[in-house]
């Protein structure tokens, strides 16, 4: 090995190093934080470790969260409800649409594939007042479909553009061929979606489920429009209980957004390499 070699691989790992360890760092002084008492927080030069450990911050920082008005529990479980149905309705209609953009032929299909992709091009916040307004005029006829209701927080994201040009590249790298073949043979495109084709997409359709649960996980501003009733809280909305006139408590604060992110982390540890294998076929 060459000495430049060597010094452009010695640069490059010092280069991944750094970028982890700054990745890393909001994460650490999250949980740093969560575990200190608030004097440790307020002093003029903080440490970066807590002296003692202040494990009892989690319990507190429950309890807090329940004098909301609902507990943590029910909070926890209307996110994984709300996360877990957006995620199956995007993967559902994403690969249904992107299947029918690229493996099947009609008139102006290009056409109809770039008014698909123009709401990439549009800001949340300019469909947030239309959105609202549409859920409250078909809660006028469908009251279960309209405000203040679980189909609030889910239908108006079951679609993803994204996800169906991002799945769209990956149908139409299955050979040709193969599609024909399989018409010839008497196969449907149903049977060849869920035989061939979606097999061959397991990669990236893990990465979009990541994706789209993480986001809908991390919702705040739709599920504070869209709903009002305690019950319906997410647990995103419920975080802001602990910022108030008198103050934030950040110990409590951390501690209850360190509960948070937990099943992010444990399901993208479980989930990863396909995860890792579907960015790379992007």
């Amino acid at each position: 090995m060459t000495r430049r070699k060597l010094l452009t691989g010695l640069f490059l790992h010092l280069f991944l190093i750094g970028g982890a360890v700054f990745s890393v760092l909001p994460f650490g002084w999250m949980l740093s934080t969560s575990l200190k008492t608030p004097q440790e927080i307020n002093q003029t030069t903080p440490t970066i470790f807590p002296v003692s450990p202040q494990w009892q911050n989690y319990p507190q920082a429950i309890e807090r969260y329940s004098a909301t008005g609902v507990s943590f529990t029910r909070c926890f479980l209307n996110s994984a409800f709300v996360a877990l149905a957006v995620t199956l309705g995007v993967l559902v209609t994403s690969v249904l649409t992107a299947y029918t953009f690229s493996m099947m032929n009609f008139p102006g299909k290009n056409i109809v594939f770039i008014f698909f992709l123009m709401p990439m091009m549009i800001p949340f916040e300019v469909i947030l007042i239309p959105n609202f307004i549409l859920i409250q005029k078909i809660g006028d006829f469908i009251p279960f479909l309209g405000y203040d209701t679980y189909a609030a927080l889910i239908i108006p994201w079951i679609a993803n553009v994204f996800s169906i040009f991002f799945l769209r590249r990956i149908f139409e790298r299955i050979p040709r061929e193969i599609y024909e073949a399989a018409k010839v043979d008497g196969c449907g495109d149903l049977r060849f979606l869920w035989s061939m084709a979606i097999p061959m997409a397991k990669p990236a359709l893990i990465t979009i489920g990541l994706y789209t649960f993480l986001g809908s996980w991390n919702a705040f501003l739709w599920p504070l429009v869209a709903t009002s009733s305690p019950e319906l809280s997410v647990i995103q909305k419920g975080l802001s209980s602990f910022m108030q006139e008198a103050g934030t408590d950040y110990h409590l604060l951390m501690a209850a957004a360190t509960l948070t992110i937990l099943p992010v982390v444990i399901l993208y540890l479980f989930a990863q390499r396909w995860f890792h294998e579907g960015a790379n076929l992007g």
